[in-house]
């Protein structure tokens, strides 16, 4: 027993339960797919917010990016702020990771970041971890 741990649980919501458990008992695996880049949640100053009219006022810090990956191929670099996938907001890490459905793997797809002051639109093809 943990004391400091007593009463702790997590939750997994019933869409996200119901979504893996028909993948894993159909493909007995969930794939996803994957750009190659480590990042952390940061709050956007609301003058950036306003200036580029973006649609959430959080975004993904890129703190590394791995040789060879996706991101690296599609210009992604340490420090870029990832706002936006396939046109939809990524305020968070999270929000990212469910739009890298299986259905994006091997498709082009636009990734836009902030890159000092400029707003850049890359194109980058999510590829299937193995």
């Amino acid at each position: 027993v943990i004391l400091p741990a007593q009463g702790l649980c997590f939750a997994i919501a019933s869409n996200t339960a119901r979504f893996v458990a028909g993948r894993l008992i159909r493909d007995g695996r969930i794939d996803r797919g994957y750009l190659g880049l480590g990042g952390q949640n940061v709050p956007l100053p609301r003058r950036v917010v306003r200036f580029h009219n973006l649609a959430a006022e959080s975004g993904i810090l890129v703190i590394s990016v791995e040789r060879g990956s996706p991101a690296e191929k599609a210009g992604v670099r340490e420090g870029d702020i990832v706002v936006e996938f396939g046109g939809l907001a990524t305020p968070d890490i999270d929000k990212l990771h469910r739009l890298l459905s299986e259905s994006q793997v091997g498709a082009r797809s636009s990734l836009t970041v902030l890159r000092q002051t400029a707003r850049e639109v890359l194109e980058v093809v999510p590829q299937l971890r193995i």
